[in-house]
């Protein structure tokens, strides 16, 4: 019984002394996994990849070839094999979920080492004080990105644009301060004051005016459509805060 000769693909990836083509790569991993045998032709120099863009009227790489036929880059290796290619454009929760569940993880584990449990309520008090200061980290990698994107919907930023500079400041503030039990004093009204006035922002904009927008909670650059997911952020931070005051 003789084996059956591999399929074979020819792979045109940059790889070059300063920089490596990271779609290259993942051009060369996924043809391995659908069991193609990769003649993988490098291109090493800068001239080198414009003579091959020239010559084959393509204006990036990797380039794949199949049975002699171009199939093009990565996402189009994955239309190929019938697989999923991202949307740039479309709306994900992915971000939100990943911050709440790390939150939510990190909080039980603060538990456990602080208390030997995770049956409590410091549980549920610092799942919401790590959600706000992972959210507030989020806007400060781009504060002026997330300041902007603010102002198509919350109600003071609008009338007072410095605020959307001061929000992503003043949440995790608020957020350090539930965790550290300090400030209470403060950190509960701030809290109080930035999330009712988001909680109404956001209820206008989505259920009274009807608009669709994207979220700036997770930052200025996200495809988070705005709703359910601000509110709740929102309606956290008041729940929190009066808790917070309940107790003092």
């Amino acid at each position: 019984m003789t084996d059956h000769p591999k399929k074979t693909a020819v792979l045109h990836r940059m790889v070059m002394d300063h920089h490596v083509c990271p779609w290259g790569l993942k051009s060369k991993h996924l043809l391995k996994t659908r069991g193609y045998a990769v003649d993988d032709r490098l291109l090493t120099s800068r001239e080198q990849t414009d003579a091959f863009k020239a010559e084959h009227g393509v204006k990036t790489t990797p380039q794949t070839f199949i049975d002699g036929v171009r199939i093009g880059g990565y996402d189009d290796l994955r239309r190929h094999f019938g697989m999923k290619v991202k949307d740039p454009e479309a709306t994900t929760y992915a971000p939100v979920i990943a911050i709440f569940g790390v939150a939510a993880l990190m909080a039980l584990a603060a538990t456990w080492a602080m208390m030997g449990t995770v049956l409590t309520i410091h549980a549920v008090e610092w799942f919401i004080a790590f959600a706000m200061c992972l959210l507030a980290l989020m806007k400060l990698r781009d504060v002026e990105g997330f300041a902007t994107m603010f102002l198509n919907y919350d109600l003071l930023a609008r009338r007072w644009v410095p605020y959307g500079k001061v929000y992503p400041f003043a949440e995790l503030f608020a957020g350090v301060m539930m965790i550290a039990g300090a400030l209470t004093w403060l950190a509960a009204p701030v809290a109080l004051v930035i999330g009712g006035i988001g909680a109404v922002s956001v209820f206008k904009a989505v259920y009274i005016d009807k608009r669709e927008l994207k979220c700036a909670c997770v930052g200025g650059d996200s495809n988070v459509p705005l709703g359910f997911v601000s509110l709740t952020e929102n309606l956290m931070m008041i729940g929190m805060a009066v808790w917070m005051l309940a107790r003092m």
